[in-house]
């Protein structure tokens, strides 16, 4: 532990201090405190320290399930019932006595969480099908939960019913820095995160939705000199794959998008000069996985704003409350994540609730930013129950954000959902439309995913992207703070829109080029040019990264390029063309065009780049491990272009160019390739 780190907690005894720990497991501490403990979290001595509050989600959710059948707890209250839990399993001391209301408020969680903790206990020396039957008696024999309805996972359909032995909790959430490498003895401890045993679960599964797409071919210069894509800064896809891997499943091939795990990372990109919204750097370094290869990374940095600086908001919270979303990872994530967002509001913004199930509903009118305690008590009285109308909502909340639009300002719907629209308009075409023409108008659309077995991905993706925002998926607090806190700013302001990447190569150096990921993103070449097609918006402080493998001039090209012309003489190759034109030794040009957030006009950018020859193990940590995460999301996908990158070979590239890693995300991107290389390890051969 480093002595800041020990100097912060110095003080406190062991049961403040797991006191401490529970309740920033619990998403209760702000400012300092929780600074503090992520700060401890971080420190790779700490392991005991992330144990503790990966236990205490875990049983935290089994209680919660337990009683779903009662009004919400008190936060202290479950605390305390975490907190005795966990004693007794550790045999720890008891938690001080509580005041005699608490007592009381504590008379109806003290029972379940003691008779939890012995059949945890219990269940450390049972076999694992004999410990699920252990559980599922405790569950259904725990005082006053006998007459609840059967539990139900979050990948089942609505109408299904599990056997009363296969007991179902929702999964904890993403714990920080090396917490993931935990997971099993959580699971010893904690009862099963999903159906057990059951052969149909598979087709739960199936009710995610991902778009099919083919991944980005090497193509040969001579044929294709110019790669042209819209940029992207959704991270959806890594925040869904961790889910998968954290609950002990390899994801499908289709939820992994390989610009959307890289674009995850923050990276120090420098910042623009004067007045330019965003800055460019380029590099280029032997590509780890390919030997005669050269990796190529764009760099884009928006310009940051200070919070203090940000403009007026509008914002409508649009709410699905409809039966899908009466699960625990999506409502009353929803509530922690919104409640989150609403403390950093300020008297300069306003908002409003918008909510859809079988009838749109305004649940708050527009409301003061500094009128917390309104704002917070409408999101606590939320509600899931009725089929999904999202049309309805969805135009009520353009009517809200029309009626106290903010020239100037950040006026945008935050949508939460899982999205399943099965009542209205179920189109995806008629919904597209009506977001792009508020999203002309001024109006941009966030889209934050929420929950799993109907998680409608494809879907949600597609609206964001015609929305001018941003699609996040939200698997736990941590990640609700990060979206929707530290990227506050980025989220609700866009400083340029419609940003456009054109790249050309230069035959001379490049036989062939591959773009890693943006499949969904590709652009016509002549659209480059084109003010009239849409493309995708950078926020502020935000950065975008594109990864090229490029195969030099002479090397061993793996496209095949275009067959020979029977008709007419064939066009120059790469050498023949390159001797007709001007000699240069640069690799390649990126051209970019944007539009001002206001602007109907684009503006075009030129940034060369001339290799200089520079070996991996000499490039910067930030293209190190943005190689590191693009060769994860290839291994996962199974892709054909992985080369020679394997599990070891990620963990080693990126646990060398960590960096400073501000918040974890980078160790536990650590935790998620060891996680996954256990569970490659136990597939069949």
């Amino acid at each position: 532990m480093t002595r800041d780190t020990t100097n912060a907690f110095g003080s406190l005894d062991g049961e403040e201090r797991d006191a401490l720990l529970s309740a920033y497991a619990l998403g209760e501490l702000e400012g300092a405190e929780r600074d503090a403990i992520e700060r401890l979290l971080a420190d790779p001595a700490a392991t005991g320290a992330r144990q503790l509050v990966a236990d205490s989600r875990a049983v935290a959710a089994a209680l919660r399930q337990a009683r779903a059948d009662e009004p919400p707890a008190r936060s202290a209250d479950l605390r305390r019932a975490v907190v005795a839990a966990l004693a007794a399993t550790t045999g720890a001391s008891a938690p001080r006595p509580a005041s005699r209301p608490a007592r009381r408020r504590l008379s109806g969680w003290l029972p379940l969480a003691g008779a939890l903790a012995a059949t945890l206990l219990v269940a450390v020396t049972l076999s694992q099908t004999a410990m699920y039957r252990e559980v599922a008696h405790l569950s259904k024999n725990a005082p006053r939960a006998e007459a609840r309805p059967p539990v139900l996972s979050p990948a089942m359909p609505r109408n299904a019913v599990p056997a009363p032995e296969r007991f179902v909790v929702p999964e904890p959430a993403p714990t920080m820095g090396r917490a993931v490498g935990n997971a099993d003895r959580v699971r010893r401890l904690a009862p099963p995160r999903g159906p057990i045993d059951r052969p149909e679960a598979a087709e739960w599964e199936s009710r995610d939705r991902y778009a099919r797409f083919d991944e980005n071919r090497f193509l040969a210069v001579a044929d294709r000199p110019l790669s042209t894509f819209s940029i992207d800064v959704d991270t959806a896809s890594y925040a869904v794959v961790r889910r998968f891997l954290a609950a002990g499943r390899l994801p499908p091939a289709d939820a992994v998008r390989i610009e959307e795990f890289v674009n995850y990372f923050r990276y120090s990109y420098p910042q623009p000069a004067g007045n330019e919204p965003f800055a460019v750097s380029l590099e280029a370094a032997d590509c780890p996985w390919h030997s005669g290869h050269r990796l190529v990374r764009i760099g884009i940095a928006g310009r940051e704003i200070d919070r203090r600086e940000r403009p007026a908001g509008n914002l409508v919270f649009l709410i699905d409350v409809s039966g899908s979303m009466n699960q625990p990872d999506k409502l009353p994530l929803v509530k922690q994540a919104l409640a989150m967002l609403v403390e950093q509001l300020t008297e300069n913004d306003r908002v409003a609730i918008v909510t859809y199930a079988g009838d749109a509903g305004l649940k708050l009118p527009p409301t003061s930013g500094d009128e917390k305690r309104t704002i917070l008590d409408a999101i606590d009285g939320l509600v899931a129950g009725g089929s999904t109308h999202g049309s309805a909502g969805i135009t009520l909340a353009y009517e809200q954000a029309r009626e106290e639009f903010i020239s100037g300002g950040a006026n945008r719907v935050i949508l939460c959902t899982d999205g399943d629209l099965n009542v209205g308009i179920t189109s995806d075409t008629a919904l597209v439309e009506l977001i792009k023409e508020k999203a002309r108008e001024g109006t941009f659309l966030t889209v934050l995913g929420f929950g799993q077995g109907n998680l409608q991905d494809e879907k949600m993706e597609k609206l964001a992207d015609n929305g001018n925002g941003v699609y996040a998926y939200v698997d736990g607090a941590r990640e609700a703070r990060k979206v929707l806190v530290e990227q506050l700013t980025g989220s609700t302001i866009t400083i340029a829109k419609d940003v456009k990447i054109q790249v050309e190569f230069n035959p001379a150096q490049v036989t062939s080029y591959r773009l890693l990921g943006y499949e969904n993103r590709r652009l016509a070449d002549a659209d480059f040019r084109d003010d009239t097609k849409d493309a995708g918006e950078i926020g502020a402080g935000h950065t975008v990264t594109a990864l090229y493998e490029i195969v030099p001039a002479g090397g061993d090209a793996p496209a095949a390029g275009a067959e020979p012309l029977k008709y007419q003489a064939e066009q120059p190759r790469a050498a023949e063309s390159a001797a007709q034109g001007p000699a240069s030794r640069e690799l390649l040009t990126v051209k970019l065009r944007f539009k001002q957030p206001e602007g109907t006009e684009s503006v075009l950018r030129e940034f060369p780049l001339a290799d200089q020859g520079g070996r991996f193990a000499e490039a910067s940590a930030d293209t190190r491990f943005a190689a590191a995460v693009a060769a994860f999301g290839m291994i996962l996908r199974s892709s054909p272009s992985k080369g020679e990158a394997t599990l070891p070979m990620v963990a080693d590239i990126a646990s060398a160019a960590l960096g400073a890693d501000e918040g974890g995300y980078r160790a536990e991107f650590l935790d998620l390739v060891r996680k996954a290389e256990s569970l490659r390890a136990r597939e069949p051969r």
